[in-house]
């Protein structure tokens, strides 16, 4: 009888979506692939990965580039922490590793932003060794097929779950299988309504025999959201904007608008005297903005304000439009162009 694990990779040998970190198997292309797929999905990863190889085709090229360039070339693709960890990453491959990428699990997993799941895929995609990579779509198919019933969010569950699949990839190409996996979450096991008719392992799958496919997996954890209102100032001098670049935190070293949390924009004018010791006049209301982050949604009242002299801090629209600006003030800016106050 053919093995489940057959049965996968015969189904992805002949049906793998095709992507472009997917041409070979170099290990940088693989991290940086997988450092963008975290919370992003492939359709929006695939130019950004292209344009980011594009301009950094090695470690090397990675390592010696500024910061302020990485984030240019990841700017829309939001969580740029990711963007900062890959470049400390990079220069710490060419400092210890002379820009070798590692191929020990724990030198892999000692890089920044490397979990135990970005370890796995590195380890058997480029190297073909027998390590899970379990995500989202792995503890879905796992526990559907083995009728896990256990909250997947739980550390013991995916405990459970790792431990299976570690089983599961003995003697078998573990580069395939656990693409196998990824591929069959996106477009056969999906969360809802899976296709089990088209499943090329529907024949092991417990939860189908007893027709639970549609209950697990069981996936339910507690969040605590934030929602922040600030007004945002679309300050100018002339023709000049005054932006600044984020303290570490949220979006550091990514360039924004001011923004205060803040009930008015009368407020929002002290306290910038107070920070600045500038006075402004305000014009005009722009537009409410709303951005939604992980764990906060911020809501942006966004204000355009005048100086009374120039500061440090102002460029023009073209000296702006080069600096790696946050998605959130890329739609404060967007406000702001498409108003009457331009």
């Amino acid at each position: 009888m053919t093995s489940l694990q057959e049965c996968l990779i015969n189904w992805y040998q002949e049906n793998h979506r095709d992507f472009p970190w997917r041409q070979d198997h170099d290990p940088y292309h693989i991290w940086i692939s997988e450092i963008m797929l975290q919370q992003t999905t492939t359709e929006t990863v695939i130019p950004y990965y292209q344009n980011f190889i594009e301009h950094f085709p090695t470690v090397d090229d990675l390592a010696w580039a500024s910061l302020e360039d990485v984030y240019k070339m990841w700017e829309g693709l939001g969580y740029y922490r990711r963007a900062k960890h890959l470049h400390e990453s990079a220069k710490m491959i060419v400092d210890q590793y002379q820009g070798v990428f590692p191929c020990q699990y724990e030198d892999i997993i000692a890089l920044k932003g490397v979990g135990e799941y970005t370890a796995g895929a590195i380890l058997s995609i480029a190297y073909f060794k027998p390590y899970p990579a379990v995500d989202g779509n792995v503890l879905r198919i796992i526990s559907r097929v083995y009728l896990i019933k256990e909250n997947i969010v739980k550390k013991n569950t995916k405990k459970l779950i790792y431990d299976k699949v570690k089983g599961l990839l003995k003697g078998y190409d573990a580069s395939s299988f656990n693409q196998a996996l990824m591929d069959l979450g996106a477009t056969i096991c999906r969360p809802v309504h899976p296709r089990c008719s088209n499943c090329p392992i529907a024949s092991f799958c417990k939860a189908r025999e007893f027709h639970q496919q549609n209950v697990l997996p069981i996936s339910i954890k507690k969040i605590n959201h934030q929602e922040i209102n600030y007004i945002t100032g679309i300050i100018t001098y002339q023709d000049q904007f005054l932006i600044i670049k984020n303290p570490p935190g949220l979006l550091e070293n990514l360039y924004g608008f001011v923004q205060y949390e803040v009930e008015s924009p009368y407020t929002f004018i002290e306290r910038f005297k107070e920070e600045y010791g500038v006075e402004l006049n305000i014009v005009s209301s722009i537009k409410r903005v709303k951005h939604v982050f992980t764990h906060r949604t911020w809501y942006m009242n966004v204000y355009h304000f005048v100086l009374n002299k120039p500061i440090e801090g102002l460029c023009t629209l073209e000296q702006l439009d080069l600096k790696p600006i946050s998605t959130a003030h890329q739609k404060v800016l967007k406000a702001y162009r498409q108003s009457d106050a331009i």
